[in-house]
């Protein structure tokens, strides 16, 4: 009588379950982690060309203010009328005297309505506000 020989189960079974529940979790996290930004950085500003410009650095004492194409005053992603960006300025150097100001002027929005935030920043106690520009090519 002839019998079969069980084949040896040589078989490796991976359960994908658990290992496509980590690379969701992994994927969440970094998902999460690369898009926290700044709201300010994500508003759409078309910045002047300047052959000096440095990399945008981030810190957590800067307040960065957006002059939009219209002349409009942005901060915190909110259009703000010149006498509550003066008080908020005023509010930060009382707390931080070295407060930072980065000034983010549409390049085709006019001198004077950047003029006139610079004027604000000075006036309020900012000493050096920085003017944001992208590198030239």
């Amino acid at each position: 009588m002839l019998m079969k020989a069980h084949e040896a189960d040589n078989h490796i079974h991976l359960d994908f379950v658990p290992m496509v529940d980590v690379l969701f979790n992994l994927l969440i996290f970094f998902l999460l982690a690369t898009t926290i930004k700044q709201a300010e950085r994500e508003i759409q500003i078309a910045l002047p060309i300047a052959s000096s410009a440095v990399p945008i650095s981030v810190s957590l004492r800067e307040i960065v203010i957006n002059v939009n194409e219209k002349g409009e005053i942005i901060v915190v992603g909110g259009v703000v009328e010149p006498d509550e960006l003066r008080r908020q300025i005023m509010e930060a150097v009382g707390i931080n005297p070295d407060q930072k100001v980065t000034i983010r002027g549409d390049r085709n929005a006019s001198y004077a309505s950047i003029v006139r935030v610079l004027d604000i920043c000075k006036a309020s106690g900012i000493q050096e506000p920085y003017l944001d520009t992208v590198l030239s090519d």
